[in-house]
């Protein structure tokens, strides 16, 4: 059994070998001749959306009336107010993950729990973001290779860039649909439903 079991994986392993686009003898060659750092183009895709992630967070925020900052679906889950300002104090603890300072005073175990005023939470939600476009800007590409071990054997900068915009991603999500509920159609939304209902011109003679 653990002869063949041994001859199972081997055949596996040589599949792969044959399968894949440059062997290891090959990179190893590469990796001699070719010295220069691996590209990354991370970089301008992810500051491309957390800026739109920005802008999207804070016209939602902009649309939602005073007293649906207190909105929560359920007792025990955050309400409107306490998703934004997660989304917010994530921009300076993720990003702490790869060792950027987050503002004097920022205390990510009671930010959520911060307030429920509209103008502090918009312009709580321009700062974060702000910050960590910011960070990402003064990196360079190579810089998301930079390995991270005490977050895993393999983990680098570029996993925590990455963890940052899928986050917020999923909280627009939670946000757009404790909108919804509550009437609110996303702004971003309202204007593509008029564009699309405005009657096409005429072509020119």
């Amino acid at each position: 059994m653990k002869q063949k079991l041994l001859g199972t994986v081997l055949v596996c392993l040589m599949a792969v070998a044959v399968c894949s686009p440059m062997s290891a003898q090959q990179a190893g060659a590469q990796s001699t001749e070719d010295k220069t750092p691996p590209s990354y183009d991370m970089k301008a895709q992810a500051i491309l959306d957390l800026q739109q992630l920005q802008q999207r967070f804070v016209q939602l925020a902009e649309a939602t009336p005073q007293e649906k900052f207190s909105y929560r679906p359920a007792e025990g889950v955050r309400s409107t107010a306490e998703v934004f300002l997660h989304v917010a104090g994530a921009n300076y603890g993720i990003m702490g993950m790869m060792g950027v300072t987050p503002p004097s005073g920022f205390d990510g175990k009671t930010f959520d729990k911060s307030g429920a005023d509209k103008a502090k939470i918009i312009a709580e939600l321009n700062k974060g973001f702000e910050h960590s476009i910011k960070a990402i800007q003064a990196m360079s590409n190579a810089d998301f290779a930079k390995l991270l071990p005490k977050l895993g054997p393999q983990a680098n900068e570029g996993d925590v860039v990455y963890i940052l915009v899928t986050h917020a991603h999923e909280h627009l999500g939670q946000s757009i649909a404790y909108a919804r509920v509550n009437g609110i159609e996303p702004p971003w939304t309202a204007a593509a439903r008029k564009k699309a209902a405005q009657p096409k011109s005429q072509p020119e003679d």
